[in-house]
């Protein structure tokens, strides 16, 4: 059985998504405010205590390769509340989710009531330019809790991205489901993952549908600000194809590698911190060669940190894949000392009604 939350998730294509509540102590993970160096994403909203007046603030917020969603604000942006946890897929109620995800035509900006348990009887489409925002509540969705992109067959993933565009997944817990945690497959590009915490799975987050998939040489990804662990053994990114920007993340542990890939992927590990577990394998990549002939490779690691023995397997000479990105997708990465400061409040957030979040 796997266990989802939503915190907040925006996208201006269809998207499948999924997200958990840590069940555990958040003592270490959600530090206070006051004296926490907060990352640029999380600084441009949560300092402000009136948040809740002003949610598509949030629109304006994220970097790397999504650029701005400010595509999915506007005066023709239409609020919907969920009110009622149930599910019905063959005719959503005015009130459920999937009703205000799949049933309402344009830019819609979804919040809940209050606290929710949310059993999904099938997998859930989402419409385009559609915000999905539980910040302030905790939603827990349950047994087929996929929400998906385009027209795909589920297999089991919490999100998967097939041939979707312009995708940002933010402040979301992930663990505990059948295949993986996340996939970007099928053409999807210009998606940032940022600020979600995942832990407790075996398959993490592939960027590439198959080494078969050439459409994927176009695809473009951020991974930054996240928090791995403990207990995930791999794919943090695995990479095929296309080109991923990986920085300011904190790995606490791997049991097969933390970042591998196929076809000649290209990938920039910047100010990451990587903490190799205390037995097993203390390498962070992986690599898989094609047909038996080495693949070129751009795997290269800037102001990377490596505690515990860990160690990373650059490309030898080459240049490093710069992500170039346009001004209102870039962002300063910051020194790798900080990535635990960055990363502390990772995950689904805890949101006081009467305070900052």
């Amino acid at each position: 059985m796997t266990y989802q939350v939503i915190n907040s998730i925006l996208w201006c294509f269809v998207l499948a998504v999924v997200s958990v509540t840590p069940n555990v102590s958040s003592a270490n993970k959600q530090s206070k405010i006051e004296g926490l160096e907060m990352n640029e994403i999380d600084q441009c909203w949560r300092l402000n205590p009136e948040w809740r007046k002003y949610r598509s603030q949030l629109a304006t917020c994220s970097v790397g390769y999504v650029g701005k969603m400010t595509n999915n604000i506007g005066k023709d942006l239409i609020r919907y509340k969920v009110t009622d946890p149930s599910d019905d897929p063959i005719n959503p109620k005015l009130g459920t989710l999937r009703y205000g995800a799949s049933r309402i035509q344009g830019k819609v900006w979804i919040t809940f009531q209050k606290d929710m348990h949310i059993r999904l009887e099938k997998p859930l489409l989402i419409s385009s330019f559609t915000t999905i925002d539980g910040r302030g509540i905790n939603v827990h969705i349950v047994d087929n809790a996929c929400l998906m992109i385009y027209k795909v067959q589920v297999d089991g993933d919490a999100i998967r991205l097939v041939t979707a565009s312009k995708i940002w997944i933010d402040h979301n817990t992930f663990y505990d489901c059948q295949d993986g945690l996340l996939d970007v497959t099928r053409g999807s590009t210009n998606v940032t993952i940022s600020n979600n915490w995942f832990r407790e799975q075996n398959k993490v987050m592939l960027l590439g549908h198959n080494d078969g998939y050439v459409r994927d040489k176009d695809m473009k990804v951020t991974v930054v600000y996240n928090y791995f662990g403990p207990n995930c053994h791999q794919r943090m990114p695995r990479i095929r194809h296309g080109y991923a920007h990986v920085a300011n993340n904190l790995y606490m542990g791997w049991v097969q590698y933390a970042i591998g890939g196929s076809m000649e992927p290209s990938l920039k590990s910047e100010s990451n911190l990587f903490i190799a577990p205390m037995s097993g394998s203390k390498e962070v990549t992986w690599r898989k060669s094609s047909n038996g002939i080495r693949d070129t490779w751009e795997f290269h690691s800037v102001g990377d940190a490596f505690e515990n023995g860990a160690s990373f397997v650059e490309t030898q000479d080459g240049q490093v894949p710069k992500p170039n990105y346009s001004p209102e997708q870039s962002f300063k990465v910051a020194d790798v000392k900080c990535v635990r400061s960055l990363t502390s409040s990772s995950g689904v957030l805890r949101c006081s009604k009467t305070s900052i979040c």
